[in-house]
């Protein structure tokens, strides 16, 4: 029994460092290749830099690619180790499926530990330590604080939001200046412009060509200026650490800090109950998913390993399906969605279990 254990467990763990591997690189290249890669190609910045965004990174993407990895370790093994006729061997001698199998759960077990620390406190650190090291690197000013087609609020008294950022050079470009109210006094629309970072002074410049203004005054729009626009931002770490974290970037006692004290003051924190019960719920994605590999592994009954990858895709789908809906109902309390985020566990680990107990049974 110990020597089968030891079999499937080396099995296991071998395709797990290989799976880990791939899906954490192809996670890492969207990231690296969108912020840093482009910059390297332009002599912008070195490969020191590179590797310190990279291992930074890594733990955010970690969150992912654990459970997936974990998830094709057991399909590819289990759908070899049934192909092969091992498993009808080891039932003649009289070993059960359910004892089998216990060390690869109680490594699943483990592997929850790695991911409720990862998705609690080391992937939010990263994350801000990855932002902050962006804002620190000038020649990354631009496309770290001015991201394409994504509304930019991290500038107090301004919004920002451009189409296109190529090598500093803008397109699309809207500015959406905020009165004391954090309401929109003044809008600038330009087709293009330029941003020009100043690291020794910690600022940068966003000029704009051809850009057309609109006041907001007395509830109206009234046309404002045309022509050129110049102006110089600040962005020191000093004043970018009064800026509000994302929710998304707290750690998990970050997370209940700020509900209790939302809730003191009268405030919905649904959208934080969401995302704690999230990092809770995540956590244990790698034992749902061994749960459910390992008797789709032995039913699937192949060695293709595109057989396994495949399957374990759609399952991966599938569970990111409902943490994607609770997230987006984050702020809707009626349909609960710190709820709907721990349905996945519920089906994966029920059906499971289920389908593990009809194959110890020879089903």
């Amino acid at each position: 029994m110990k020597t089968l254990h030891r079999y499937l467990l080396r099995q296991v763990l071998a395709s797990l460092l290989l799976t880990l591997a791939v899906f954490t690189f192809v996670l890492l290249l969207g990231n690296v290749l969108r912020q840093v890669l482009a910059l390297l190609v332009n002599q912008q910045a070195d490969w020191r830099l590179v590797l310190e965004v990279v291992g930074l990174l890594i733990p955010y993407v970690l969150v992912y690619a654990l459970p997936m990895a974990m998830l094709t370790a057991v399909l590819l093994v289990f759908g070899r180790f049934s192909a092969d006729q091992e498993l009808t061997a080891a039932r003649a001698s009289g070993v059960s499926l359910v004892s089998l199998v216990t060390p690869i759960l109680l490594l699943s077990v483990g592997l929850c530990g790695v991911s409720a620390y990862t998705n609690a406190y080391l992937a939010p650190r990263c994350h801000v330590a990855y932002k902050e090291l962006l804002f620190r690197v000038g020649v990354q000013v631009s496309s770290a604080l001015l991201p394409e087609q994504r509304f930019i609020k991290d500038f107090k008294g301004y919004i920002f939001y451009v189409g296109r950022n190529r090598d500093s050079e803008l397109q699309d470009v809207i500015v959406y200046k905020l009165n004391a109210d954090d309401r929109v006094e003044l809008k600038i629309r330009a087709p293009r412009g330029r941003i020009a970072p100043h690291p020794t002074e910690h600022k940068l410049t966003l000029e704009l060509f051809g850009a057309h203004a609109a006041a907001f005054v007395d509830g109206k729009w009234l046309p404002g200026f045309s022509g050129d626009w110049l102006q110089e931002f600040d962005y020191r770490s000093d004043e970018r650490k009064t800026r509000k974290t994302k929710i998304t970037d707290l750690t998990f006692p970050e997370l209940e800090a700020e509900r209790r004290a939302r809730e003191a003051e009268g405030v919905d924190a649904t959208p934080l109950l969401v995302r704690l019960h999230t990092q809770a719920a995540f956590s244990l994605a790698c034992f749902g998913f061994t749960l459910v590999g390992i008797p789709l592994g032995i039913r699937v009954h192949r060695r293709e390993t595109n057989i396994g990858i495949a399957l374990a895709l759609v399952l991966v789908l599938l569970y990111y399906g409902f943490i994607l809906l609770g997230e987006s109902l984050a702020t809707q309390p009626e349909f609960a969605p710190y709820l709907i985020v721990w349905l996945p566990n519920f089906l994966f680990q029920g059906v499971g279990a289920g389908l593990l107990w009809k194959a110890n049974r020879g089903g």
